[in-house]
Order: structure tokens, then sequence, then C-alpha cells
């Protein structure tokens, strides 16, 4: 009967796909998903803004509490549990992208695990269980963004996870609580009422905020559909309900579950080497070519012999900052991220720290950016290319082309640094019996009984770290 409507056929789907639904290729892709989302979320923790979202959380408490990732002393209730999570996981922008641009994990993984450790009573969710729901909940985040041409371009009002990511916590979550069709129905319009926030926080210390509210509003959604809270039946089906956030809405039911196949299956998602936006990539791939090119034996760049750089981007504002003056501003901020690798080599985590930011080489290299934006250089993560080209003083120039950086979904990690970086990520708050623990379920995560150990890992952190409480590690 729901099926008969959009909504009504994302109800049916959640409620009625089964782990016998989830194909090999899901099931490693999604894996490596949720090891890239708990590494980033772990060396999150080290930041300002999840110290912030903690300390706030912390005047809440509840009978039921859930794991706060890299603490050990440390238990929220679970909507804030998923809510500083989630902001951790944002944090640094090193987490996954997918196509249409959103970041679907960090929305979906804080929420489930909290509930894995809370709202089941005697019930414990298996590890396929967890990766049914996980990737339900990336399902109906894709599904929602081929309903509209304009998604599939870089945004320019709303910021995609606050859109989708609230339905895709919501879905998640319903199916972790076994909802029935109704009560999926009624978490969905729930959620819609939660979504939504400005391009203009991009760049900010509030964007990590999205993705923790994507996923704590999502299981919000979910608990309060659970309770009998009812919303617009058809949200997914109104221009004024999910269509209000853009401009070419053109909805569509979901396939039968006896026809389904996972977007999953044919369009990977894309992992960060570094922490930035995604389209810094293909910049500092092009001008790390370009640096090998004009160094000479002492491995460093001569600044004062270059003349100017040109910069061919896509024409996108949020990210076209030619001076940022904060580690947010440079995280999206093609010139920087072009000047880093030319001086640098390569871009990394250390990269956004306050010294290096304001380096009198970088700035005096910044100020020699000239930006193009050829016509054929779309705002799509498919079609965006960026290309460097640097003259010097004598008028030699050199040239280089990315069109596809290596973690591109084109050009994917392979499985030796996508564990290399997770290792990296991790070991920065835990013990190394923590990592390793992590490591171990997560590659064999459809057998696992109980998906909840998970978080028993999540806390051990490293005794040395244990004596530094209390300062926030750069």
């Amino acid at each position: 009967m729901l099926a008969k409507t959009v909504t009504g056929s994302f109800a049916n789907v959640i409620h009625g796909l089964s782990s016998a639904h989830l194909t090999e290729s899901v099931i490693q892709r999604s894996k490596r998903m949720i090891l890239d989302t708990l590494g980033v979320g772990l060396i999150g923790t080290t930041t300002e803004v999840f110290q912030k979202a903690l300390q706030y959380s912390k005047i809440y408490s509840a009978d039921t509490s859930s794991t706060v990732w890299g603490q050990s002393d440390v238990r929220l209730p679970p909507l804030y549990a998923s809510f500083v999570n989630g902001v951790a996981v944002h944090s640094m922008d090193f987490d996954d992208t997918w196509h249409p641009a959103t970041h679907p994990s960090g929305a979906v993984l804080p929420s489930l695990m909290a509930l894995s450790e809370s709202y089941l009573g005697n019930q414990r969710p298996s590890g396929l269980d967890l990766l049914l729901a996980f990737n339900i909940g990336i399902e109906v985040q894709g599904r929602l963004m081929r309903f509209s041409k304009e998604a599939r371009d870089i945004p320019k009002r709303f910021h995609p996870p606050t859109v989708v990511g609230p339905m895709g916590s919501a879905a998640a979550s319903s199916k972790f609580l076994h909802l029935n069709q109704s009560q999926c129905r009624e978490a969905l319009a729930i959620a819609a009422s939660y979504s939504g926030a400005p391009m203009a926080n991009v760049a900010t210390q509030t964007k990590p905020l999205h993705i923790g509210n994507a996923g704590r509003h999502g299981l919000e959604a979910s608990c309060l559909a659970y309770l009998g809270l009812e919303g617009n039946k058809q949200i997914f089906d109104l221009e004024t309900g999910f269509g209000a956030f853009y401009n070419d809405y053109d909805p569509q039911s979901l396939p039968s579950l006896d026809s389904f196949t996972w977007l999953l299956e044919d369009q990977d998602v894309a992992f960060k080497r570094f922490p930035a936006y995604l389209g810094m990539h293909w910049a500092a791939d092009a001008a790390s070519a370009v640096r090998k090119q004009i160094v000479g034996n002492n491995g460093l760049l001569p600044v004062d012999s270059i003349k100017k750089i040109e910069l061919k981007i896509p024409d996108a504002k949020y990210v076209n900052r030619p001076f940022p003056a904060s580690e947010h501003e440079a995280r999206h901020s093609f010139q920087f991220n072009t000047c880093t690798a030319l001086l640098d080599g390569t871009v990394s985590v250390q990269s956004f720290t306050e010294n290096n930011i304001s380096r009198p080489s970088l700035r005096e290299l910044l100020g020699k950016i000239q930006v193009v934006h050829p016509s054929d250089n779309k705002p799509n993560f498919e079609k965006l290319y960026c290309e460097v080209n640097l003259t010097m003083q004598n008028d030699d120039t050199f040239s280089e082309r990315c069109d596809t950086f290596y973690g591109h979904w084109r050009k994917p990690l392979s499985k030796e640094d996508l564990v290399n970086k997770f290792r990296s990520n991790a070991s920065t708050v835990l013990s190394k019996d923590g990592v390793e623990g992590i490591l171990e379920n997560v590659d064999r995560l459809e057998d696992v009984a109980d998906c909840s150990v998970l978080s028993s890992f999540l806390k051990l952190r490293n005794d040395a770290l244990e004596e530094c409480k209390g300062t926030i590690l750069r």
C-alpha cells in the first residue's frame, strides 16, 4: 500500500531490504567506507571544533549512554554521542565524498555505532546488520540526490550533507530499530524538517556541525517515529516537501525489492589522501607534478625565480580563496593547496597548522597566483580538472594537468594505502590494540556476531595521551 507514492516506495525498501540483498562488491566497498570514517573520526577528536562540541554535549546525561570515539572516560546519551562523533568525522574535511556531491558516511555511521550500544535492549546487532543498515543509509542519500540535475554539480545554496544526510541517518536508524513501514515513512518526514544548512558556513568551524547534526537528527527522527510522531506522508512527492531544496526536483519511486540494485555497486566513493575539500586533490596532484620539473638538487622550490602561476579551475566561489586566514579556509582554497604542494611536494595533515599557513614563502607564492575559469572546466566531481601553468622570471614555462587524482573513484586508493591512512589517523589517539582491533573487526565485519565490539576498541586510548588530557593535539 505504501509503495503507491515515492515516499512509500522508500519506506518499503528501507523496511524490506535484508542482508541477502547485499552483494560482495557492496560489502567490500562499504567496509572501506566504514574503516576510513572511523579513522578520520578518531584523528578528528584532536581538533578544536570537536573539543567545543564535546564540552557542550557534556551538559546532557541519561541512563542510556554510548561511546565517544577516542575517549576512555566519557560517554554521552546516544543522540549526543552520534552528534560529537559526527562532528569529529568532518572536523578536518577528511571524510569520503560521493557523486552527486555529498559526504555520505559521516551522517550514518556515528548514529549506528551509538545505537549498537544503547536503544536495542538485549538485541545485539551483528556486523552484517550494521552493513545492511549502513548501506540503506548511503543508498537513500544517493537516490535523493539523483532527483535533481543541479545536485550533480558543486552546490551553491545548501550544503548537501545537511539535506540528504538526515534522511540517510533516519533510514539507517529506522532499519536498526526495526521500525515498520509506516514508522519508516514517518521517520523520513520528521527528518526532512531537520534538513538544510547554508553554504555560507562552509570553511568555518560550523561546517563540521553539519555532519554531526545530520546524524543526530536522523536518529532522533527515527526515535520520534517509533513513539508515534507523524509527519507528511508524501514528503518526497511534493515540491513543498523535500523538493523545496532543489529547483529541478523530479522524484521517482524506488524499484521493487525483487529488482533492487545498489547505487554503490556502480558508483564508488572517493577517499582523501589529505584533509581538505575534494577539489583540492586535483590541484595538489597537478602542482606536485609541476614541482618535480623545477626543483633543484637541494629539493627546494626557487620561489624568487617564479614570475606567475596560472591556475585553471572550475568557477566555484566558496573554494576560490586567494589568502586563507584559517585552517578551515585553507582546506577550501584552491590557491593554498596548489602553493603548498608546490612548496612541499605534498599536502598533509600538518599543512593546515597556523605556522604553515602563515609562512612567508607560502604567502609570496599566493601573491603570484592568477586564476582562470575555462568554460570546459565544469564544477562537477566527474568532469572537473586542474591545470597549473608556472612561468619563471626567465619566461620558461612548466605545465601539468590533473584529470583524475589518486583516491578518486576512477583511481581508487589501494587497500594498503587505505589501511595505512587509517593507521596513521587512528594511532594519533588510540593504542596499538585499539587500532589493530578495529582493523581486524572491520575486515571481517560480515562475520562479527556483535558489532558493538567496535566501540570497545574506539576508546582504547594511547597511554601517553592519557597524561595530556585537556590538550588539543594538532
